[in-house]
């Protein structure tokens, strides 16, 4: 269940960070497959109760441990040109591959489970599609982006090489992939 409209008591702030933060390191240490409610509540502190009190699944604690962390560690730049824009957004993006655990959990989640799918489409990897868009709409107002180029095919283009990457681990996601990336996408728009 995703709905954070629950009756009862407000939540506690230190303690939902304390169980976000609990779960990132369960996830890190044993796996997605291994991470249990159980073992979140252990480490934070707090009781399972409570815990299913405030989220539905062990999907929904490691999706809004992820929102809080993609919050602060992915900002939407306006460098002032779209090369410049697309290299710190696809950096900063890039750098956080140690969440890589994280996300192919949640997107092996999201394949078993059509419910928490449609919480992670929309509450997560709709908003980083957001956050890419916005630099991509400022590009077509600067007229950096000629005017018949699809930008949600764009869009798709860079998260196409970045679930790609993560799935298979073939490949890194790094600095230099974000720089390759940012300009085949500059090149491919003008």
């Amino acid at each position: 269940m995703t709905d954070d409209r629950r009756r009862g008591r407000p939540r506690n702030e230190a303690t939902r960070q304390a169980i976000l933060a609990a779960a990132i390191d369960e996830l890190r240490e044993r796996g997605y497959g291994a991470l249990t409610i159980e073992g979140i509540a252990a480490r934070s502190g707090a009781g399972k109760p409570t815990i299913y009190r405030w989220w539905g699944s062990k999907a929904d604690v490691v999706l809004d441990a992820l929102l809080d962390r993609a919050a602060v560690h992915s900002p939407v730049p306006d460098e002032g040109s779209l090369p410049a824009d697309l290299v710190a957004f696809l950096n900063a993006t890039f750098r956080q591959h140690d969440e890589r655990p994280i996300l192919i959990g949640l997107m092996a989640q999201a394949l078993l489970d059509p419910v928490f799918a449609k919480a992670f489409r929309d509450r997560f990897l709709f908003s980083r599609r957001a956050a890419l868009r916005e630099i991509l709409d400022r590009a077509v107002a600067r007229g950096e982006i000629a005017a018949d180029v699809d930008p949600e095919l764009l869009v798709d283009v860079v998260y196409g090489v970045l679930w790609y990457r993560l799935m298979l681990d073939h490949l890194p996601l790094d600095e230099t992939a974000g720089k390759q990336l940012a300009e085949l996408l500059v090149r491919a728009v003008r």
